[in-house]
């Protein structure tokens, strides 16, 4: 049991450089997700439940619970035009440099940096740096 807690401890050391990074580098809850992330899946899942708990609330820093079928309202209300996007539409795609339009996403969203767009007549959220998808809206 001592050693899983070190191994614990030791994997939070590790990534907390790349926490620190995502806060400095990417808007959004990235950085506080994946430190979420570990401490709670270290309590669940020992050591590899904190390295996976790390990954997955990265991943999550972006519209959370009720706000997404509001969020979805709101951009269907604004009637943006939609880009054909002839490949799936998943987070981590990359958009094209031209063609997409990018919108403001209001400050209720709580998502500062991100922007959002309407691609294949569905709302996605985007880090307008990478012009990556971080997550479609349902």
């Amino acid at each position: 049991m001592f050693n899983k807690i070190i191994f614990a401890g030791a994997v939070l050391v590790i990534l907390t450089p790349a926490a620190a990074f995502a806060q400095t580098n990417a808007p959004g809850g990235a950085a506080s997700g994946a430190a979420t992330g570990a401490i709670g899946g270290a309590i669940v899942g020992g050591p590899v439940g904190a390295a996976v708990g790390a990954v997955g609330g990265a991943i999550v820093g972006g519209i959370v619970g009720d706000q997404q079928p509001q969020f979805r309202q709101y951009v269907v209300r604004q009637v943006p035009q939609s880009y054909r996007y002839e490949s799936d539409i998943r987070v981590g795609a990359v958009l094209p440099e031209t063609g997409v339009t990018y919108y403001e996403v209001p400050a209720e969203y709580n998502v500062p940096g991100y922007r959002y767009t309407y691609v294949n007549q569905t709302p996605v959220l985007v880090d307008p740096r990478t012009r990556q998808i971080v997550q479609i809206i349902q």
